[in-house]
C-alpha cells in the first residue's frame, strides 16, 4: 500500500509539472520521456546509468543480455537515423531494456523477485523522470519569477570575503588546464555518484534486497525539495547577475575582477529564460552527498568523494554558477535531508527529531538573514561571517555525532547466541 501511495503522488506530481510546462508551450516530463523511446534522448549517458542501477538487481548473466540487447537495438537505431538523416544519439536501447525487465517483471516474476525487479525498475525510471522534471522545474522558474535576488546574496556575501569573485580569479590564473579539469568534475558530477551507488548497492543481486540507505534516495529528494527553494529564493549567480554573461540584464560587468559595490539590496529583474537555480547550490548538495556516502567505501572511493567535493566547490565559485552562501546553504541543505532519510532506516527517535529540526532551523535562518539582514551582515563581516561559518559545521557536527551514535546502536545489535546444550551427566 504505501509503494501504491507513493506511485500515485508521483504520478500526480509528473501530471501538474505536465500541465505547467505545456501552459508555457513546452513539453512536460511524461511527454519528454515518452518521445525517447522512439526519437533521440536529450541524454544518452543517463539513460545507460539508470539502467546500470536497474541490473544491480539482475544476476550476471542477466547483466550481459541486458547490456547486449541494449547496445543492439542502439545501433539499430543508429543505421536507421543515419539513413534517413535524423539526430544522432544513442540511449533508447538502455530505455527498451528498463521498460522491457518491467514487462518480465509483471508477466514473468512472482512474490519478493517481482517486486525486486519492480523496484529496480523503478529506480532507473525515477532518476531518468527526476532529471526531465528538473529541466520542467527550471523552466517554470524563469517564467514565475520575473525578480531575482542576487543583490541581496551579493550583499551578504560580503561577510564572506565575496569568495566567488576570489575563486575565479584563481580559476583564470590557473588557465586552461584547471579549466578544463573543473568543467569535467562539474558536468560529470553523476559518474562519481553512480560508481559510489553502485559500490553501496553491490550485493543486491545475492541478498535480493536493497539496503534500508543508500547515495540514490538522497539525490532523489535533493532534486524533488532543490527547485522549490529556487520558487522561494529566485537567484542567477554572479556571472550572470554582475558579469558579461549577463548581457543588459547585468547590473554591471563586474565579475570577477571587481566586488560590487555596498548599497541598498532591492530585487531585480532578469529574463524569462535563465533558470534561477542558484539558492541553494544542488551540485554542492549532490557533491556534499556524494562525499558522505564515499566515507564508508574503500580508500581510493573515500578520495574520489572528497576530490569530487572540493573540486565541485571550486567549479560553483570559480565559475560564476553561485555565490558562497549558495555553498554554505547548500551543506545544510543536504545534510537535513540525510539525516531525515538516515532516520527512517534508523527509527525516529529523540536525537533524529533533534538533528531534523536543528538543520532545518539552521537552514530557514539562514535564507533569512540573507534576505532581510544582508546590509548588517556587509557592515559587520568580522561578526557575521564567522556566525554563518559556525552555523555551517554546527549542522555538520550535529550530524557526524548523531549518526555515528545510530552506527554504534546498530553495531551493538547482536542475533541472538545459540543455546549450548547440558553437558551429559556422568553416571
Amino acid at each position: 500500500m504505501l509503494w501504491a501511495a507513493v506511485g500515485v503522488v508521483a504520478l500526480g506530481f509528473f501530471i501538474a509539472l505536465e500541465i505547467a510546462a505545456r501552459h508555457y508551450g513546452e513539453p512536460g516530463p511524461i511527454t519528454s520521456q515518452a518521445q525517447e523511446v522512439i526519437f533521440a534522448p536529450r541524454s544518452g549517458t543517463v539513460l545507460y546509468v539508470s539502467m546500470a542501477l536497474m541490473m544491480v538487481v539482475l544476476t550476471w548473466r542477466e547483466r550481459f543480455i541486458a547490456l547486449g540487447a541494449a547496445v543492439g537495438i542502439d545501433l539499430v537505431f543508429w543505421i536507421v537515423r543515419s539513413m534517413v538523416g535524423a539526430q544522432m544519439m544513442a540511449g533508447n536501447g538502455a530505455l527498451w531494456v528498463t521498460l522491457g525487465c518491467a514487462v518480465i517483471a509483471v508477466t514473468r516474476r512472482t512474490g519478493r523477485e517481482r517486486a525486486l525487479l519492480l523496484k529496480g525498475v523503478g529506480l532507473a525510471l525515477l532518476l531518468v523522470a527526476g532529471r526531465k522534471t528538473g529541466y520542467t522545474w527550471l523552466l517554470i522558474t524563469s517564467k514565475t519569477r520575473p525578480m531575482v535576488l542576487d543583490q541581496y546574496v551579493a550583499t551578504a556575501d560580503h561577510a564572506l570575503g565575496n569568495p566567488s569573485w576570489l575563486a575565479g580569479r584563481i580559476v583564470q590564473a590557473t588557465g586552461s588546464v584547471g579549466h578544463h579539469v573543473l568543467d569535467w568534475v562539474y558536468i560529470q558530477l553523476a559518474v562519481a555518484a553512480v560508481a559510489v551507488a553502485l559500490y553501496q548497492l553491490r550485493h543486491v543481486a545475492a541478498e535480493r534486497r536493497f539496503p534500508g540507505h543508500h547515495l540514490v534516495r538522497t539525490f532523489l529528494v535533493i532534486g524533488l525539495l532543490g527547485p522549490g527553494i529556487y520558487m522561494i529564493f529566485p537567484v542567477v549567480g554572479p556571472i550572470l547577475a554582475y558579469g558579461a554573461d549577463g548581457g543588459h540584464w547585468a547590473l554591471a560587468d563586474l565579475w570577477p575582477n571587481t566586488p560590487p559595490p555596498l548599497g541598498t539590496p532591492a530585487p531585480m529583474p532578469f529574463d524569462e529564460i535563465t533558470p534561477r537555480n542558484c539558492m541553494p547550490s544542488l551540485h554542492t548538495a549532490w557533491a556534499t552527498a556524494i562525499f558522505v556516502h564515499s566515507r564508508k567505501g574503500p580508500r581510493v572511493l573515500r578520495w574520489a568523494g572528497t576530490f569530487w567535493l572540493v573540486a565541485t566547490l571550486g567549479a560553483t565559485l570559480g565559475f560564476g554558477y553561485h555565490y558562497g552562501a549558495d555553498i554554505v546553504a547548500g551543506v545544510v541543505f543536504t545534510l537535513t535531508i540525510e539525516a531525515a532519510l538516515r532516520a527512517i532506516d534508523h527509527g525516529w527517535d529523540r536525537s533524529a527529531t533533534w538533528i531534523v529540526g536543528y538543520g532545518a532551523a539552521v537552514f530557514a535562518a539562514l535564507l533569512a538573514s540573507y534576505r532581510y539582514l544582508s546590509v548588517e551582515m556587509a557592515g559587520l563581516p568580522w561578526l557575521f561571517g564567522p556566525l554563518i561559518i559556525l552555523s555551517m559545521l554546527s549542522v555538520i557536527y550535529g550530524y557526524v555525532r548523531t549518526t555515528r551514535l545510530w552506527d554504534r546502536e546498530a553495531a551493538s545489535v547482536r542475533l541472538p547466541q545459540p543455546r549450548r546444550e547440558a553437558q551429559p551427566e556422568l553416571v
